[in-house]
């Protein structure tokens, strides 16, 4: 597949990681030279240039490109830079936005005549993971697969879980309503296998089914974990602006903002919500205490600054907020953050970087989420009618190390998978990829006459 990327930020960096285990026929172009160095570990090849500079784009192979990406941190440049690319050729192109406003779907047929096949915009889709973990106060991280037919939870194990140190041979048989798919353990990610133990502290990742959240509740002692019912949010981006309005109605949502002009603004953006936009800085205990920090459940730190979001998630869980999530930009803090147990831990870039990266692969991937804290990706395979994984038991298919499949969806109903299961033609099968390329797992789901 030949791929051509604008802009070396950090969505497009990223980008360039994933494509670099795949082996994919990339360009990334930046007009910044140190940006590209940057980039120069990872096998994409470098082209220091303007993004709108037709030349460039014809040098770089944009007439072949199956796909064009514009993720320069300018909207206007990211458009351009379609619209020339899909004039000179290139098959499909995606742009990276900040305007809410063109992903009305109106907007979007508009867009599409100009060449522009999809866009991105990474506040809506961190928005969308906040609000997910906000509704369950005692995960790290949720996704839902087919309307919640499958469940990945990524739970933080403390003192209460009732799982700990136990071989999970004994814990998740082939009856058992749940797999524990991936362990983040210190600064190591395990592919659990039968003789594998979960201990303290680790963070794991269960797939389950919607009708066994409560019951994983329990087994991790996280029942006395209190629903989130207040949540304060500190920063108000537009990541907060998008959060706040997907928040339920059942929230009450307060938002801190140090910028006296910029809380104007945030009123008139959220006059059809509850939410109460105050003045001051997120950071002051004082202020803390007045807005009611002691009965607040959830604390949200979205500023522009990672020590700050930090710092600030810290001192709110020493307060005793059960739930706390981090914006961190920077993925060279992301570590330091995990290891200090601040809690759910967002970089939009990443999110905004995974939902692109769906799109350079093959049609039966439906969907995709990187799992930044354990450098993975699940995805979810589509089994074609004569695929090799139809043809054996799981347990026999040899799928490469790092692999393991966690759950599938048949006929809309989602189910567990174990090494005696037998995969359907149409099943949607989620698969867990640890530093692994994922088109050695596509070839297993494609049609094949070959075993």
């Amino acid at each position: 597949m030949k791929i051509v990327i604008v802009g070396a930020g950090a969505v497009g960096t990223h980008l360039s990681k994933l494509l670099s285990r795949e082996h994919q026929d990339c360009v990334l172009i930046d007009d910044n030279e140190e940006r590209l160095e940057g980039v120069a570990e990872y096998d994409v090849m470098t082209y220091n240039a303007l993004p709108t500079s037709i030349s460039a784009l014809k040098d770089a192979g944009t007439a072949n490109a199956d796909l064009f990406i514009g993720v320069t941190t300018e909207e206007t440049t990211n458009i351009a830079a379609c619209t020339i690319a899909h004039g000179l050729g290139a098959k499909k192109t995606v742009a990276r936005i900040d305007n809410y406003e063109y992903l009305s779907a109106q907007n979007q047929r508009f867009f599409q005549q100009l060449g522009i096949d999809s866009m991105v915009y990474p506040e809506v889709l961190a928005a969308s993971d906040i609000v997910a973990g906000l509704k369950m106060s005692w995960v790290r991280q949720r996704w839902d697969v087919h309307g919640g037919a499958l469940v990945l939870l990524g739970i933080k194990l403390r003192e209460g879980c009732e799982i700990l140190n136990q071989p999970l041979k004994d814990l998740c048989g082939p009856d058992d309503p749940y797999h524990v798919v991936a362990v983040k353990r210190d600064d190591e990610t395990i592919i659990p296998g039968g003789l594998d133990t979960l201990k303290l502290n680790d963070l794991a990742y269960f797939m389950t089914t919607q009708e066994y959240i409560p019951y994983i509740r329990k087994i991790v002692g996280k029942e006395h974990y209190t629903d989130v019912k207040n949540v304060i949010i500190m920063g108000g981006g537009k990541t907060a602006v998008r959060a706040t309005l997907a928040i339920p109605d059942y929230m009450n949502v307060k938002i801190i903002e140090k910028d006296a002009e910029r809380c104007e603004k945030l009123n008139q953006l959220l006059s059809e919500s509850d939410a109460m936009v105050i003045h001051g800085d997120g950071r002051d205990l004082g202020l803390l205490e007045d807005e009611g920090i002691r009965s607040t459940q959830a604390f949200v730190a979205l500023t522009g600054n990672a020590e700050t979001n930090i710092l600030a998630c810290l001192t709110a869980k020493k307060l005793g907020v059960r739930k706390t999530v981090a914006m961190i930009e920077n993925l060279d803090y992301v570590s330091m953050a995990e290891s200090l147990d601040i809690g759910t831990i967002i970089n939009k870039k990443t999110v905004a970087a995974s939902h692109i990266y769906q799109m350079m692969l093959g049609a039966d991937v439906s969907n995709l989420r990187s799992l930044m804290l354990v450098d993975s990706e699940v995805a979810e395979f589509v089994a074609a009618e004569g695929s090799l994984v139809t043809k054996r038991m799981v347990k026999d298919l040899g799928l490469p190390f790092g692999t393991t499949i966690g759950g599938l969806v048949r006929a809309g109903q989602g189910m567990l998978v174990s090494g005696s299961s037998q995969i359907q033609p149409g099943d949607s099968v989620m698969v867990f990829c640890h530093e692994q390329k994922l088109n050695n797992i596509e070839k297993f789901f494609k049609k094949t006459l070959l075993w």
